[in-house]
Protein backbone atom coordinates (compact mmCIF):
# COMPACT_ATOMS: atom_id res chain seq x y z
CA UNK A 1 0.00 0.00 0.00
CA UNK A 2 0.92 3.63 -0.56
CA UNK A 3 0.95 5.42 2.40
CA UNK A 4 3.46 7.96 1.70
CA UNK A 5 0.36 11.14 1.82
CA UNK A 6 -1.47 11.63 4.78
CA UNK A 7 -4.88 12.85 5.05
CA UNK A 8 -4.93 16.30 4.97
CA UNK A 9 -2.44 15.33 1.59
CA UNK A 10 -5.35 13.61 -0.23
CA UNK A 11 -7.77 16.96 0.60
CA UNK A 12 -5.05 19.29 -0.63
CA UNK A 13 -4.55 17.58 -4.01
CA UNK A 14 -8.15 16.17 -4.70
CA UNK A 15 -11.54 17.71 -5.60
CA UNK A 16 -13.68 17.65 -2.69
CA UNK A 17 -15.89 15.12 -4.03
CA UNK A 18 -12.69 13.25 -5.33
CA UNK A 19 -11.78 13.15 -1.55
CA UNK A 20 -15.30 12.27 -0.12
CA UNK A 21 -15.57 9.32 -2.88
CA UNK A 22 -11.82 7.75 -2.73
CA UNK A 23 -10.98 8.38 0.80
CA UNK A 24 -14.29 8.17 2.65
CA UNK A 25 -16.01 5.54 0.31
CA UNK A 26 -19.11 8.16 -0.79
CA UNK A 27 -20.49 7.35 -3.82
CA UNK A 28 -20.91 10.51 -6.67
CA UNK A 29 -24.43 10.98 -8.07
CA UNK A 30 -25.47 8.65 -10.70
CA UNK A 31 -25.16 10.32 -14.37
CA UNK A 32 -22.88 12.93 -12.81
CA UNK A 33 -20.05 11.60 -15.01
CA UNK A 34 -20.40 12.48 -18.52
CA UNK A 35 -17.07 12.60 -20.10
CA UNK A 36 -17.42 10.02 -23.12
CA UNK A 37 -14.08 8.27 -24.17
CA UNK A 38 -14.29 7.07 -27.65
CA UNK A 39 -10.45 7.05 -28.32
CA UNK A 40 -8.14 3.95 -27.03
CA UNK A 41 -6.59 4.14 -23.73
CA UNK A 42 -6.84 3.50 -19.70
CA UNK A 43 -8.10 4.87 -16.54
CA UNK A 44 -5.95 5.77 -13.61
CA UNK A 45 -6.36 5.97 -10.03
CA UNK A 46 -7.02 9.85 -9.84
CA UNK A 47 -5.33 9.62 -6.19
CA UNK A 48 -2.12 7.89 -7.30
CA UNK A 49 -2.17 6.88 -10.99
CA UNK A 50 -1.62 3.83 -11.02
CA UNK A 51 -3.81 1.87 -13.92
CA UNK A 52 -6.88 0.78 -13.13
CA UNK A 53 -9.54 -0.07 -16.07
CA UNK A 54 -8.66 -0.23 -20.52
CA UNK A 55 -11.54 1.73 -22.36
CA UNK A 56 -11.69 -1.14 -24.77
CA UNK A 57 -13.56 -2.87 -21.79
CA UNK A 58 -15.56 0.06 -20.91
CA UNK A 59 -20.00 -0.61 -21.79
CA UNK A 60 -22.78 1.01 -21.01
CA UNK A 61 -24.67 -0.46 -18.11
CA UNK A 62 -27.62 2.22 -17.22
CA UNK A 63 -26.69 2.07 -14.19
CA UNK A 64 -24.96 5.96 -14.31
CA UNK A 65 -21.83 5.31 -13.31
CA UNK A 66 -18.94 4.11 -16.00
CA UNK A 67 -18.99 0.46 -15.83
CA UNK A 68 -16.51 -2.47 -17.03
CA UNK A 69 -15.97 -5.71 -17.59
CA UNK A 70 -13.03 -6.52 -16.01
CA UNK A 71 -10.13 -4.57 -14.97
CA UNK A 72 -6.93 -3.30 -16.90
CA UNK A 73 -4.04 -6.20 -17.83
CA UNK A 74 -1.41 -5.76 -14.69
CA UNK A 75 -3.55 -3.79 -13.16
CA UNK A 76 -4.00 -4.32 -9.10
CA UNK A 77 -7.62 -3.85 -7.82
CA UNK A 78 -8.56 -4.97 -4.89
CA UNK A 79 -11.77 -6.20 -3.31
CA UNK A 80 -13.75 -6.38 0.24
CA UNK A 81 -16.82 -6.87 1.57
CA UNK A 82 -18.89 -3.82 2.15
CA UNK A 83 -21.92 -4.32 4.56
CA UNK A 84 -23.12 -0.97 4.41
CA UNK A 85 -26.89 0.50 4.06
CA UNK A 86 -27.90 -3.41 4.93
CA UNK A 87 -26.77 -4.90 1.60
CA UNK A 88 -23.59 -7.22 1.24
CA UNK A 89 -21.49 -6.12 -1.92
CA UNK A 90 -18.10 -6.47 -3.03
CA UNK A 91 -16.51 -3.24 -2.71
CA UNK A 92 -13.55 -2.67 -5.24
CA UNK A 93 -10.15 -0.08 -4.47
CA UNK A 94 -6.76 0.95 -5.95
CA UNK A 95 -4.31 -1.84 -4.32
CA UNK A 96 -2.01 0.88 -4.57
CA UNK A 97 -3.31 3.85 -2.43
CA UNK A 98 -6.75 2.23 -0.75
CA UNK A 99 -8.69 4.24 -2.87
CA UNK A 100 -12.47 3.01 -3.23
CA UNK A 101 -13.16 2.79 -6.49
CA UNK A 102 -17.07 1.49 -6.45
CA UNK A 103 -18.49 -1.97 -6.28
CA UNK A 104 -18.64 -5.28 -8.45
CA UNK A 105 -21.68 -7.18 -9.72
CA UNK A 106 -22.01 -10.50 -11.17
CA UNK A 107 -24.45 -8.95 -14.02
CA UNK A 108 -22.18 -7.75 -16.69
CA UNK A 109 -22.05 -8.23 -19.69
CA UNK A 110 -19.45 -10.93 -21.82
CA UNK A 111 -17.66 -14.39 -20.68
CA UNK A 112 -16.92 -13.76 -17.06
CA UNK A 113 -20.50 -11.60 -16.35
CA UNK A 114 -19.11 -9.09 -14.05
CA UNK A 115 -19.45 -5.54 -13.42
CA UNK A 116 -17.03 -3.15 -12.45
CA UNK A 117 -19.60 -0.25 -11.25
CA UNK A 118 -16.94 2.80 -10.59
CA UNK A 119 -17.39 6.29 -9.46
CA UNK A 120 -15.76 8.14 -12.44
CA UNK A 121 -14.39 10.99 -10.32
CA UNK A 122 -12.23 8.04 -8.85
CA UNK A 123 -10.62 8.20 -12.42
CA UNK A 124 -8.51 9.96 -14.91
CA UNK A 125 -8.81 8.93 -18.38
CA UNK A 126 -5.51 9.08 -20.61
CA UNK A 127 -6.02 8.13 -24.40
CA UNK A 128 -3.24 6.83 -26.60
CA UNK A 129 -2.51 6.86 -29.78
CA UNK A 130 -2.38 4.27 -32.31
Amino acid sequence: MNSEKNEEMWRRNLSPLAYKVTREHATEPAFSYSEKHTSNGHYTCVCCGSLLFDNADKFESGSGWPSFTKPASGAEIGETTDRSYNMTRTEVHCSNCEAHLGHLFPDGPGPNGLRYCVNGVALTFEGKNK
